[in-house]
């Protein structure tokens, strides 16, 4: 069911929330690439793009919504859980960097797709986004052990330690052909507060406090303490940052 723009104009708060939830839905459900059924980087109402590009930290946002159409009864249970299962299983076959999966991969080989000139392996955000929704889905779906240790598979899988480059802090990229060219640490305060906890929850590459505290928290834009519109601001840069900041990693952080 689709709501037009002239419709939602009549919704009350409660509708108008349900809808758009419903619509963002539908983008990964009805806009997924076709092979690997993962979220595609962007698309449009009335074309399908001409590639097979699928975005990895996009695809966990797509698991977690799919938890909430099974809750909100808008699929069934097992329709999600065979979507769940097919993406599983492309992503024990795609293309890995020391665990981590790359900004893109291609949808029908798993096949790593450069987001940059040297940017053509394991990108340790998108991973940690993409490992966010498998996790959430685990703990919904807490029946499907099978499920469950295949997701607790590929988490393991990831070397966040390696991705400390013997420093203490975590390094955005690796590539099999530049190394750390991108040079890119990752620092607070933003979106990138997920890669840490996982890191540190990790059981066979994890990392210890000393990373995150002297690694994110030790930012020139970690620390805020001025006020925006007559709020407090603790954290974040001038004015706070975009809202994704803390929106991205508290998708999954309770």
């Amino acid at each position: 069911m689709t709501v037009s723009p002239a419709e939602l104009l009549q919704l009350d708060d409660d509708a108008l929330l349900e809808a758009v939830s419903r619509e963002t839905f539908r983008f990964f459900w009805e806009g997924a690439e076709p092979a690997s059924l993962m979220a595609r980087d962007r698309t449009t109402i009335d074309t399908d793009p001409p590639d097979d590009l699928v975005a990895v930290g996009g695809t966990g946002f797509g698991v977690m919504a799919l938890v909430v159409a099974v809750e909100r009864g808008w699929v069934t249970r097992a329709d999600a859980l065979f979507r769940l299962e097919h993406m599983l299983g492309v992503l024990e076959q795609a293309e890995r960097h020391h665990g981590a999966y790359p900004h893109f991969l291609h949808g029908r080989t798993g096949k790593t797709i450069a987001f940059g000139p040297k940017d053509d392996g394991g990108d340790l955000v998108e991973t940690a986004l993409l490992m966010m929704g498998l996790l959430a889905a685990r703990q919904y779906f807490l029946e499907e052990a099978a499920i469950a240790a295949r997701i607790t598979a590929l988490f393991d899988a990831v070397e966040w330690d390696f991705y400390r480059r013997g420093e203490n802090v975590l390094y955005w990229h690796w590539s099999p052909n530049h190394g750390w060219a991108m040079n890119h640490s990752i620092r607070g305060w933003n979106e990138t507060l997920i890669v840490y906890v996982l890191a540190a929850g990790g059981r066979r590459h994890s990392i210890d406090a000393t990373v995150y505290e002297q690694g994110f928290c030790e930012s020139a834009d970690y620390r805020n303490g001025k006020q925006y519109g007559g709020v407090t601001l603790p954290l974040g840069p001038e004015g706070g940052g975009p809202l994704f900041f803390a929106h991205y990693s508290f998708c999954g952080l309770d």
